[in-house]
């Protein structure tokens, strides 16, 4: 087709289909070119821009009418194709969002957005839209160009509201429903592309303007808000709070996958002026300095952050301790120093720069910081082929093999599920990347909606685009001040269950087999453990490991708000707060009414309730409760409310978390899962004894009287256990009127 000048769709289709497949066998693969060419535009095409005349043609489909496709299956996939430019956009949803990759992998780019999409919609349960992915290869152009071709292929199959309506994209052969929403954002390559994704949709007279691409002259700058890696930072700062370490007033050691003109890695390095950083590696440089002085290294680093381009080789040697040094990766070898020896815990005298940074990543150091781009840990029972990353197989090292006592993954992909799982099962304190850096796209979440409020609002003549801009800059630390209140509950949500395993595991199993069971999870896809090893664990008394827990807590978010959203629940006028409160706080005082008519206010309620429910009663919660009772997710979370309100938890929960540092976390931990046990036993109650559905405020108003007055009757003649409790907290460090009323 590329000799003749033919680039139908169809024809185009058809090949991308059989590609997709990543079929081996050439026979196979003609076979199915000819079969998918015709399911495809017979069952899964949606739309497609064949009539359309432009340098682009693209089609849009549905991966789940389309045999063999690997998974997991998006609910959407456009393909662009022209002579400079191909590529796949992914979404897992109607409201979906996620980075654009100028990919360099042109024989198999949809495997490399197909595996960042899995990982987007885990990441992307703590907000608004479901996970997205798109990817393009540049072949015969500029890359700016090739970004231009793709963004207008996917802007030419996407509807638009014009004055209040759906109007269907133009010249276009469509067969599936209205589909408006469509969101993109920054990712590797494409950094500074936003403005230009936004000029093009302006162009298209796009309904969400500069909203469209997140970012830009007019968005919220991601590094220098420092956004991702402070919100990784929440998850180092905890991990480290759990083993009663407080980072930000006690020195600690670090190695790095990074340099510092990257922006996770340069901003997560200077989150801590305690930071000792023995080593660092990125494609050029091994970065060494066996015993830093943490406030002159803190300095250095943080003038390398602010020079532009810079790289480990401008690191003034002046300021690096004896023995250490900044070295090429291209050298035939390095010679190891006593210092770098005694730091490292090895005793070869010369490395080759691969066995150097296999060396450093096995370093018996506190923190591994990854803000770097490459899987660098795998799993003892992991091929290097499987991993999908082979400029560093050389590098690469399992998880049982590290020595670092925390992980914080600011970079995306550093570890293997598997790698993170083996490392967390020889003692290591990690998550997942989906959830230490979530804060990115958290951030983004916020600036889209904020800039579709605001935009209404410039439409109507009440605003002009200035001040808008000038809001916008106004509230940066807000916004940043909601995300990092997210990864700061996500990762407490994952520290209650880890701190009571045995309890917690025969219903974390359990719940598993009923997202299974509904279609809603696959096990062996997210590397969870199959029934043999559940049994294994149960009998060796081991609990699920955190990166396991974090999966299973994106897929309750997910599961929830699945079922939340098909319900009438967000048009319950009691969620005006919940609504008004995702956003910085001078919004909801200037604009209350045109935040209720906000085009996605059923979605924001949703995100907010799914996010308050989960990550304060628990990631099998609602599960549990439907098991108990037999009632449905919305009527369960109409309970929590009413308990949420009546017993006053959110102030309860605050004030335990305001003496991080100050007192024993597992005491923190034990004080929250008191307040989770008051939900818990309080939500039970409604559901077995009121009538369904709750009316919320009405049951609010009857119940609290009561409850006040219990309390109040409490004074001065507790039993004597709730007594003992209290004074055991007293003697912990807890305020005494904290104290009391947690032993309640």
């Amino acid at each position: 087709q590329e000799a003749t000048g033919d680039y139908s769709t169809a024809g185009w289709a058809a090949v991308h289909a059989a590609w997709a497949c990543d079929d081996q066998n050439a026979q196979e693969a003609s076979r199915l070119c000819r079969l998918k060419a015709i399911q495809l535009f017979q069952e899964a095409n949606g739309a497609s821009n064949l009539s359309q005349t432009g340098a682009q043609e693209a089609f849009k489909f549905d991966p789940s009418k389309v045999p063999d496709l690997p998974e997991p299956r998006p609910m959407f996939e456009i393909f662009v194709y022209s002579p400079n430019v191909e590529g796949v956009h992914l979404r897992g949803g109607k409201v979906a969002r996620g980075g654009l990759r100028w990919s360099d992998r042109i024989e198999d780019y949809r495997t490399e957005i197909l595996g960042l999409l899995k990982a987007q919609m885990v990441k992307n349960a703590v907000i608004v839209p479901v996970g997205a992915k798109g990817g393009f290869v540049a072949k015969q152009a500029e890359g700016i160009e090739c970004y231009k071709t793709f963004i207008r292929g996917l802007l030419d199959l996407t509807d638009n509201f014009i004055e209040g309506q759906i109007v269907p994209a133009h010249n276009v052969v469509r067969h599936d429903d209205d589909d408006p929403y469509l969101v993109v954002a920054a990712d590797k390559g494409t950094a500074t592309f936003s403005d230009i994704a936004n000029e093009i949709a302006k162009e298209y007279n796009f309904w969400l303007s500069d909203a469209f691409a997140s970012g830009g002259s007019s968005g919220y700058d991601h590094k220098k808000m420092g956004i991702t890696a402070r919100g990784a930072w929440e998850s180092v700062k905890r991990h480290f709070r759990e083993i009663q370490v407080n980072i930000q007033t006690q020195d600690f050691s670090v190695i790095g996958i990074g340099d510092m003109s990257g922006d996770v890695f340069g901003n997560g390095l200077l989150l801590s002026q305690h930071i000792k950083l023995l080593a660092a590696f990125n494609h050029l440089h091994i970065f060494l300095d066996p015993n830093p002085n943490p406030q002159k290294s803190w300095e250095e680093r943080q003038r390398l952050f602010n020079l532009p381009r810079s790289t480990w080789a401008d690191y003034n040697p002046k300021l690096i301790s004896e023995g250490g040094g900044v070295f090429s990766r291209k050298s035939k070898s390095i010679l190891i120093s006593p210092e770098v020896q005694a730091m490292l815990g090895i005793q070869a005298k010369s490395l080759k720069p691969n066995e150097l940074i296999h060396a450093i990543l096995c370093a018996p150091v506190d923190l591994l910081w990854n803000g770097g781009i490459g899987t660098y840990v795998k799993a003892q029972t992991e091929h290097h082929a499987e991993v999908g990353d082979k400029s560093n197989d050389a590098v690469r090292v399992n998880g049982q093999d590290l020595r670092c006592k925390v992980v914080g993954e600011g970079g995306n992909l550093g570890f293997t599920q598997l790698g993170r799982i083996e490392y967390a099962q020889n003692g290591g304190r990690i998550n997942t990347d989906a959830l230490d850096n979530s804060g990115g796209v958290d951030c983004s979440d916020h600036e889209v909606n904020i800039k579709i409020l605001l935009n209404a609002i410039v439409a109507n003549g009440d605003m002009t685009n200035k001040q808008r801009n000038h809001l916008l800059a106004e509230m940066t630390e807000q916004v940043s001040e909601l995300v990092f209140k997210n990864n700061y509950l996500q990762t407490q949500a994952i520290s209650i269950p880890l701190s009571i395993y045995p309890q917690m595991f025969d219903l974390h199993a359990r719940f598993i087999r009923h997202l299974e069971k509904q279609g809603q999870l696959d096990r062996e896809l997210e590397f969870l453990p199959n029934n043999k090893i559940l049994a294994e664990r149960r009998a060796a008394q081991q609990g699920f490991t955190s990166p396991e827990l974090c999966i299973l807590l994106a897929y309750s978010k997910i599961s929830l708000y699945q079922a939340l959203l098909g319900s009438d629940l967000p048009e319950d006028p009691y969620f005006r707060s919940i609504l008004e409160n995702y956003f910085p706080t001078p919004l909801p005082t200037r604009f209350a009414e045109e935040i209720a008519q906000h085009r996605l206010h059923r979605e924001i309620i949703t995100t907010q309730l799914t996010n308050l429910v989960i990550n304060r009663g628990g990631i099998a919660f609602v599960y549990m409760l439907e098991e108990e009772t037999g009632q449905t997710a919305p009527e369960i979370v109409r309970a929590f409310m009413v308990a949420w309100e009546v017993f006053d938890i959110e102030k309860l929960c605050l004030d335990i978390e305001a003496l991080d540092n100050q007192i024993n976390s597992q005491v923190q931990l034990k004080m929250i899962m008191s307040a989770r046990q008051q939900i818990e036993r309080a939500s039970r109650w409604l559901l077995r004894h009121h009538r369904m559905p709750l009316d919320i405020a009405k049951t609010i108003e009857t119940l609290r009287p009561g409850v006040t007055q219990l309390a109040d009757s409490l004074d001065g003649a507790e039993p004597e256990d709730l007594e003992k409790l209290a004074q055991q907290l007293i003697e912990a460090g807890v305020p005494s009127e904290l104290a009391t009323r947690v032993a309640r």
